[in-house]
């Protein structure tokens, strides 16, 4: 008993260290419904372990009621756990939450199976789970890493790194030997790479290159140098198409009339016509 109520008091002492709303172990004593969520799982999960799993189960019951946070009491909680808000956050039977992890409102550690073994995620120590997000399945989340808020995490997260998106994707990592400071929802303000972002540019550099290239290849084959490399094996270099903007009708027409007449002229029964015109006009006149 006695050890239960040291493990209550660093709980206190570790929500008085990451939020600064906090004041006194008092006011986290009867304000936060995250340390009344945690503070009863350590009852029911030792009703648990053992053997009275009905009253386990309807303690729990009981206090997501009040709480709105739901812990199966099978579920295994480290020390110094922060869950900050609280509302909505769901941990299921098979979780395991490691040391100094602070998990916000809306996370859900959940199962994707049906089988009755180990199908919960595991969180190592010092993990940061932002609002909102998803761990499902058996994985297993690195020590000290970060998921982003809504995130939605399908696989291992390797430590020390933050996930974000749907799926979740690593976006950065933190420096080895470097100790940062809590960074609240598991993002920091500033200098987080976006993924989409940075898979366009890599698409436009590609695409940069390749115009280049392809102008390249049309410069030696206008020079008359010998090309190279595929377009060469092909035996022909292909010549962009060159768009011309806004034409009239009139232009349209002129150009028309134009080819019209020239290839009259250069035809030869566009040339006998005119001789016969002319032969006929003159014979009028005399």
């Amino acid at each position: 008993m006695s050890k239960m109520f040291a493990r209550l008091k660093e709980d206190m002492d570790a929500i008085l260290a990451r939020d600064p709303a906090a004041r006194s172990r008092l006011e986290v004593f009867l304000c936060y419904p995250g340390f009344h969520a945690i503070a009863t799982h350590r009852a029911t999960h030792w009703l648990w372990g053992k053997g009275f799993r009905l009253t386990a189960r309807f303690l729990s019951h009981v206090a997501k009621i009040f709480t709105g946070v739901e812990i199966h009491p099978g579920a295994k909680i480290g020390r110094r756990v922060f869950i900050d808000h609280a509302t909505g956050v769901v941990i299921g039977e098979t979780a395991e939450v490691g040391d100094d992890v602070t998990l916000y409102q809306g996370v859900t550690l959940g199962g994707t199976s049906l089988h009755k073994g180990k199908r919960h995620p595991t969180l190592g120590a010092g993990v940061i789970v932002g609002s909102g997000a998803q761990i499902l399945g058996p994985h297993t989340v690195g020590e000290g890493a970060r998921v982003g808020a809504n995130a939605v995490v399908l696989d291992e997260v390797p430590p020390g790194v933050t996930v974000v998106g749907i799926p979740a994707r690593m976006v950065m990592r933190k420096p080895k030997g470097i100790e940062e400071d809590f960074c609240a929802y598991g993002l920091p303000t500033e200098h987080l790479p976006d993924p989409v972002v940075r898979t366009m540019d890599g698409l436009r550099a590609q695409i940069s290159a390749l115009m280049d290239r392809v102008e390249t290849l049309e410069r030696e084959r206008a020079g008359g140098a010998p090309a190279t490399g595929a377009v060469a094996a092909a035996g022909r270099i292909p010549r962009l198409p060159q768009v011309v903007a806004d034409n009239s009708d009139s232009d349209k027409t002129a150009a028309e009339e134009s080819s019209v007449s020239g290839s009259d002229a250069a035809s030869p029964s566009g040339a006998r016509d005119e001789e016969d015109r002319r032969a006929a006009s003159g014979g009028g006149q005399a």
